[in-house]
């Protein structure tokens, strides 16, 4: 049995000092929202309680994905590193990032220099995106929607490099009989969001699930724990989105939560337990919904 936490969307704060040169730029929009909504909506007693959370359900490997710093300050990859490292060492913590650490040119370059210790593929397998790490059984496959936008605007972009590459992976690891998750941080559905929040370039991912299939896709951006589905060669395979990871529960959004996924292969290809827990009034976590996904396998 192979346990697996899924948690994205922690806009960790609070923000470092910034300049007046620092924002000039995208940036004044999301320091005004952070000040207004973001400062009181999200909180670090949550975080606490979060990691807590996860440790105490002792998992195998955890993934993030994305939005983990709010404006790109420099400040903020600091804070984001030293999150990373209380979840656990590189080897079991896998990330991809989000719009808000790409928010302006340069960003998702600097994120991944930051937390490449949690980006970086296996040894073997070819650097770039997505990155492929196998542990046991399981595939982790992580790609990047991530790229500066333009105000009021929160798009990824999914290339025809990555759909090149994402082919190349999915059909070696389906051939090998493992369990590929795949993280991409916008939900590649079409219609998962609204228009100014959508993934250019979505119908290449889901070209590449229809002829390869996936087990698992796991994204963020969304705030919200839903579970959607993408055509592929055997079946259906399960898009399952999850609520900010330190999104307060006294909010007009869902309350934090993660997923956690027990997955065991069985000769039929895998059975998953997927359980939502959530953060209570009281602020402990707890389980909220809790379903069985069987894969046929690849």
């Amino acid at each position: 049995m192979f346990r697996l936490i899924h948690i994205s969307d922690l806009h960790l704060g609070p923000l470092p000092a910034a300049r007046i040169r620092d924002l000039a730029s995208k940036r004044i929009l999301g320091y005004v929202n952070w000040r207004r909504n973001r400062s009181r909506a999200f909180g670090d007693d949550v975080e606490a309680a979060l990691i807590a959370a996860i440790a105490a359900e002792r998992p195998d490997h955890v993934v993030v994905t994305g939005d983990l710093v709010n404006i790109a300050l420099a400040g903020e990859y600091a804070t984001a590193s030293a999150f990373l490292g209380l979840l656990g060492s590189g080897d079991v913590v896998s990330a991809i990032p989000g719009n808000h650490d790409a928010y302006v040119p340069g960003a998702a370059r600097r994120a991944r220099k930051a937390w490449a210790t949690y980006m970086t593929a296996d040894t073997g397998e070819p650097t770039g995106w997505p990155y492929v790490r196998r542990r046991g059984d399981i595939a982790i496959v992580g790609a990047s929607s991530a790229v500066a936008s333009g105000p009021f605007m929160a798009t990824g972009t999914f290339s025809e490099e990555q759909e090149e590459r994402l082919a190349i992976a999915l059909d070696k690891l389906g051939r090998a009989g493992l369990c590929r998750v795949v993280l991409i941080h916008h939900p590649p559905v079409k219609g998962a969001t609204a228009w100014h929040k959508r993934l250019s370039g979505a119908s290449r991912f889901r070209k590449v699930i229809a002829r390869y299939g996936a087990e698992l896709i796991l994204h963020g951006h969304t705030h919200q724990p839903t579970r959607l589905s993408l055509a592929g060669p055997k079946g259906n395979v399960p898009v399952i989105g999850v609520s900010a990871a330190t999104q307060r529960p006294d909010g007009e959004h869902p309350a934090a939560g993660f997923n956690l996924f027990d997955i065991e292969k069985i000769d039929a290809g895998f059975q998953i337990w997927h359980r939502l827990m959530q953060v209570t009034p009281g602020g402990a976590f707890a389980e909220t919904r809790s379903e069985e996904i069987v894969s046929p396998g690849p």
